[in-house]
């Protein structure tokens, strides 16, 4: 219950009426304080931080489920609350004559897509770890890794929480690993992925594991109606269009807000006050299967997103070839064989495909279509509104 936005909406009632009250709220890249529908994972998740509310560290972890299934919601949300808990957390007595209260160790979010590197992973956990920012340049690896040692030397230590390990052009599991290592003993880390317990050897080294479900049907109709009261105007979406969307995903939250903020970007735009059928059909199409999280993408280094931004306003025919599209691509600041090179590197992570094209040429590689792998239309407006830097937008 978002009791701010609806104490909002009824202030702003006699001004100018909005359909799309907030993008943020639709967008499937954000992620609520309060996630819906995931109790017993929270409770799960509770169960083994536990040990942090005697001064103690949880064992290595590792939690596992499909994409959209919520991991990142919740663990996001579970670790701002967490971060929250006093030095002191809560008194222990050990005897009937001495009393002791114990500190809590700290919290650190890494997430997998950016920090890909040493560098990448020491500069963001040291970020966690003090106030000042961390320079990009100008320092080594081995540098962030000794600061890193002295903010937690002699402290209750850190809880490393490493989402979205071993997707695409992320940081891998092995790198994890030896990175782990190389940590002071009072810190122990969480893994986030999506591979089975039996298909990753980071097993080997965890002593709990969590798997995650896709979401039920009505759980996902709960998210997607919370989601429009939160993000339209009143009434805006109604339960039968949210069960279409709902039963239409599968169980992935990702892909049903996708359509959502499709549907309802596209409603907003023609000047509608509710959504229709019509809509939700025209979003469903709009989506690639597999589809790649809008998260990995805006995720991405920002020249490569600049690139994908306009390789989705080429046309279909601009596209026939990675050669092609390098040509239409030209006007960026940019050289051809960098944008190539971006091309083929979204390509191996995903991001897009390269589909051979049929063709009667009989020597020679025939060529690849691009295709994105992505909302395209969602990207596009998320995008956008990031870069305008509105304050009701993601």
């Amino acid at each position: 219950m978002d009791i701010k936005a609806r104490i909002r909406r009824r202030r702003d009632h006699n001004a100018q009426p909005q359909f799309i009250q907030r993008y943020e709220a639709l967008s499937p890249a954000a992620h609520l304080d309060e996630p819906v529908g995931r109790g017993q994972l929270l409770e799960q998740l509770l169960d083994y931080f536990d040990p942090v509310f005697d001064g103690e560290l949880p064992p290595n972890g590792y939690v596992y489920g499909p994409i959209g299934s919520g991991k990142s919601a919740v663990l996001t949300s579970l670790l701002s609350h967490l971060k929250e808990l006093p030095v002191e957390t809560r008194e222990v007595i050990h005897t009937s004559t001495r009393v002791q209260t114990p500190s809590s160790p700290t919290f650190v979010y890494v997430d997998a897509r950016s920090a890909t590197s040493a560098f990448g992973f020491y500069r963001s956990v040291l970020s966690s770890l003090i106030d000042q920012s961390v320079p990009e340049h100008g320092v080594g690896t081995d540098s962030l890794r000794d600061q890193v040692h002295t903010q937690v030397q002699g402290t209750p230590g850190a809880v490393i929480c490493v989402d979205h390990i071993a997707e695409p052009r992320s940081l891998d599991e092995s790198t994890l690993v030896d990175l782990a290592a190389s940590l002071p003993s009072n810190v122990s880390w969480l893994a986030i992925g999506r591979a089975s317990p039996d298909q990753t050897y980071l097993t080997t080294y965890t002593g709990a594991e969590i798997g995650v479900s896709r979401y039920r049907r009505q759980v996902l109709v709960d998210i997607l109606m919370q989601r429009a009261s939160m993000g339209l105007a009143r009434q805006a979406l109604n339960h039968d269009l949210a069960r279409q969307v709902a039963a239409w995903a599968d169980g992935n939250a990702h892909d049903g807000l996708a359509v959502l903020f499709s549907a309802a970007d596209n409603a907003a735009g023609v000047g509608q006050d509710q959504l229709t059928e019509s809509n939700i059909n025209a979003a469903i199409e709009s989506i690639p299967e597999p589809c790649v999280s809008l998260s990995a993408v805006l995720s991405l280094p920002a020249n490569r997103q600049r690139v994908l931004r306009h390789l989705v306003n080429l046309s279909p025919d601009e596209r026939e070839s990675v050669n092609m599209a390098t040509d239409a691509l030209s006007a960026l600041d940019l050289s051809a064989s960098t944008i190539k090179r971006f091309l083929y590197e979204m390509a191996e992570a995903g991001v897009i495909r390269r589909v051979q094209a049929e063709t009667e040429q009989q020597k020679g590689r025939p060529p690849s279509r691009v295709v994105p792998q992505f909302p395209l239309y969602v990207f596009q407006r998320l995008y956008d509104l990031r870069r305008r830097g509105q304050s009701n937008h993601p």
